[in-house]
């Protein structure tokens, strides 16, 4: 790649789809060697940009592409073929490796196992070739070590290296990582940040695109923003703080969020939990008091997310009750939880609450869809009119009530599940990881949301991994750890440092 002038460069790119403008005319430079930020709130157009690049999506007429010098490219007609050959890789958050197999054999997938004039597999060649990488790349791996054995961190800098195997040089593509930390451990975080500043010192170009605004600027030398399918701008890292990229993200300036207060003096307890067991819960005990928002902390397979499918009859329990408005109840499905007033937003949205093909009116009417008939004929249009009012009650962004749900973004998905529930008006809501994936303004949006229901009587229990979520959106944070509650916050005594240090401190005690 030639030493002068951008390692890719970007005017004018631009893509519509049916009823919505995704991206607009945006123009962007990435300097060689470095590690370029791109971040914005959920539709904001990055992944459309990203899916541009690949040769996924066919932009709109007069945008070019141009990558090392080479003469711009129309984006129109760009093919994945275009980009292999440009030397552009991808790898996304989940970054496409097989647990079950060797790491050898995981390189193998990318460019095919090396074979004898009889079709049987080299392996000796196969081997040297991943020990190459491996030094190249300074793998902590061996070439016939189980995938599944390796640190989550790891398994991405072999998909890293995977995609790069067929060039002699770093230096000669561009590397483009698609929110590659989301689903990565705290320690495995750093440990793949080093490993792609040192990609960088040796002549790398990465376009890194994430939602952790602190480790954007951590990382980065430079962040572009886009917002509503447009370039807002682009600065450098060193001289901007998390506030002013949040800015520029959600178009305001967002106040720093304060805790949810003291629980509500005397309310009564609308749920009690004694001894609940099932799963890797054992003897769960807690209670749960009308307009309260109580969070569930712990490390990842602490038992929380099944201590919620327990209480909506989705996890058999094998010991314990459970109390619901002061009567005992036996939960032998989710059907009979709802018929108690509990709603559930599970934290694989796309997977468990979404009804991607079916329209925004169709997901959001889901829960209450009895309502609309008359004999067995469909009230449509009043069913369109009360999902019109919900989208705006519940800050629902689409072109309309008949779009389809796959074309909203993550957050817009999220406000539509809850709208689902809480147009139910429900007594208690169990929510799992309720803004995972979802950009810093929906963020917000969710958190008011969720202040207004617990204010209207709604009494929630909230799992997240985000310790700092739970601070600024609960009354009290119970601590688990190896499915036992160990400690409990109050407001305004929770703070996400010492529910780390509770959660981590249980564990080593254990």
């Amino acid at each position: 790649m030639p030493d002068a002038g951008p390692a890719l460069s970007l005017r004018d790119l631009s893509k519509t789809f049916p009823g919505t403008r995704a991206l607009a005319g945006v123009d962007l430079d990435l300097r060689p060697g470095e590690i370029h930020a791109l971040v914005g709130g959920n539709g904001s157009g990055k992944s459309t940009l990203i899916k541009i690049l690949a040769g996924v999506y066919d932009a709109d007429p007069g945008g070019t592409i141009e990558v090392g010098g080479r003469g711009a490219a129309p984006a129109t007609g760009w093919t994945p073929r275009d980009a292999f050959a440009a030397g552009l890789r991808f790898v996304h958050q989940n970054p496409g490796i097989f647990l079950d197999l060797t790491v050898a054999e995981n390189i193998a997938v990318g460019a095919g196992f090396p074979t004898g004039p009889a079709g049987n597999v080299r392996w000796g060649a196969l081997r040297a070739r991943t020990r190459e990488l491996i030094d190249r790349y300074h793998l902590r791996a061996a070439p016939d070590a189980p995938m599944r054995l390796l640190r989550p961190a790891d398994r991405t800098m072999v998909a890293i290296a995977r995609a790069f195997q067929d060039r002699e040089e770093n230096q000669h593509g561009i590397l483009v990582l698609d929110e590659p930390t989301t689903a990565l451990p705290v320690a495995d975080v750093e440990l793949l940040l080093t490993a792609l500043r040192r990609f960088a010192a040796e002549g790398m170009t990465i376009l890194y695109v994430s939602h952790r605004i602190d480790e954007v600027l951590s990382l980065a030398g430079r962040v572009s923003v886009l917002r509503d399918g447009r370039l807002v701008g682009t600065v450098d890292a060193a001289g901007t703080t998390e506030a002013g990229v949040v800015g520029m993200i959600v178009g305001r300036r967002l106040e720093a969020g304060a805790g949810a207060g003291p629980a509500p003096e005397g309310a009564r307890p609308v749920l009690e939990v004694r001894g609940l067991t099932g799963g890797p819960v054992r003897s769960a005990d807690l209670t749960l008091r009308e307009g309260e928002v109580l969070g569930l902390a712990g490390l990842l397979g602490a038992g929380q997310s099944e201590l919620l499918r327990m209480l909506f009859g989705a996890l058999p329990a094998v010991a314990g009750e459970v109390v619901v408005e002061g009567a005992a109840r036996r939960f032998r499905g989710p059907a009979d939880a709802m018929a108690a007033g509990i709603g559930y937003v599970p934290s694989e949205r796309a997977a468990e609450a979404l009804f991607a093909s079916m329209t925004v009116r169709e997901n959001v009417s889901a829960g209450s869809i009895g309502r609309y008939f008359r004999g067995l004929r469909l009230r449509h249009d009043e069913e369109s009119r009360d999902v019109v009012a919900a989208m705006r009650e519940f800050l629902i962004r689409a072109g309309s009530d008949a779009a389809p749900a796959f074309t909203l973004s993550g957050g817009n998905q999220q406000k539509m599940v809850l709208a689902r529930w809480l147009r139910r008006r429900p007594r208690i809501l169990l929510l799992d990881e309720p803004t995972q994936g979802v950009d810093v303004g929906s963020r917000q949006e969710i958190y008011a949301l969720l202040h207004r229901a617990a204010e209207a009587g709604t009494s929630t229990i909230v799992v997240s991994s985000d310790f700092g979520e739970l601070e600024r959106l609960c009354h009290r944070v119970a601590v688990m750890r190896r499915g036992l509650i160990v400690a409990e916050l109050r407001a305004p005594h929770i703070d996400e440092h010492r529910l780390t240090e509770l959660a981590h401190r249980s564990e080593e005690a254990a």
